[in-house]
């Protein structure tokens, strides 16, 4: 039988839509600005805005939906901006679904942040209380319990750490530059998973039978902020990062869910992954 995947946001939806069989995925993307076909790419991607619902509804007249992957960008770091992508855009995207009974997932990504860095002592995972530290975790949850609430059973929330991959080397390329410090102290926690392993856990849940409400999507090995920071710029030749003293802003996160599931990231240590990802990096100028 074939599932016809909806499809909300960007470069990591395209990578998830690559991670999934062919024969048994369609795939159809919503971008509010107009997006041309690219070499390889499996969506057929339309033009829509969440913020306009006479249009969303319009468009997704015609698009059948069986599995939704909302993976939004906020387009800037503001309440509004997080409040329109999370809870407000979920909420529009569902109201315009023509035919709700016929969803049977959708998985919201969202991020780590819905902790705070005192979430706790030992490793952070699914049972740990949120206790989100600003506006985003908040707007985050707020988007969580609004999928819970209207698809009990069929909603899923997948808590990514920091990404990182092709195109996503700020980190080592700042180091390399000496423009980043590194935080002196206890309680910093580096947290990451490879864009690629992002994007197989998401195609795992929108594939899983009776998967749980929410998982974390990291990789096997959270390290101390500042040893990560050294390592990434001995990799790049970058200077040592001096140190920053600053309170504590970070927790270390367990994978045991989503890997107990049957997941299992291709990058299970970051610094390998950093390492790869460098290694096919084009030389910077």
């Amino acid at each position: 039988m074939a599932n016809d995947l909806l499809l909300v946001g960007g470069d990591l939806c395209a990578r998830t839509a690559g991670a999934l069989d062919p024969e048994a995925w369609t795939c159809v993307g919503l971008r509010r600005r107009a997006m041309g076909a690219r070499p390889g790419d499996r969506i057929r991607w339309l033009r829509a805005d969440l913020g306009a619902p006479r249009v969303l509804a319009e468009t997704l007249a015609a698009a059948p939906v069986t599995h939704i992957l909302y993976a939004p960008a906020p387009d800037a770091r503001t309440p509004e901006a997080y409040a329109r992508a999370y809870p407000l855009g979920l909420r529009a995207l569902l109201d315009a679904l023509p035919h709700p009974d016929r969803l049977q997932r959708c998985v919201l990504v969202d991020s780590s942040a819905v902790w705070g860095p005192d979430a706790a002592d030992g490793m952070v995972d699914e049972d740990t209380p949120p206790a989100p530290a600003d506006f985003r975790g908040a707007a985050m949850l707020e988007a969580e319990a609004l999928l819970h609430g209207r698809l009990p059973g069929r909603g899923v929330a997948l808590r990514l750490s920091g990404l990182y991959g092709p195109g996503r080397l700020r980190l080592p390329d700042g180091l390399r530059a000496g423009r980043i410090a590194a935080p002196d102290g206890p309680g910093h926690w580096a947290n990451r998973i490879h864009v690629d392993d992002a994007a197989r856990a998401c195609a795992h849940l929108l594939a899983l039978a009776a998967p749980l409400p929410r998982y974390i999507g990291t990789d096997d090995h959270p390290m101390p902020t500042a040893d990560l920071y050294d390592a990434l710029a001995r990799m790049t030749g970058g200077p040592r990062p001096v140190r920053e003293r600053r309170p504590p802003d970070g927790k270390r996160l367990s994978n045991a869910r989503l890997r107990a599931g049957g997941w299992t990231p291709a990058w299970p240590d970051m610094l390998d992954g950093y390492a790869a990802c460098l290694a096919a990096a084009p030389p910077s100028p």
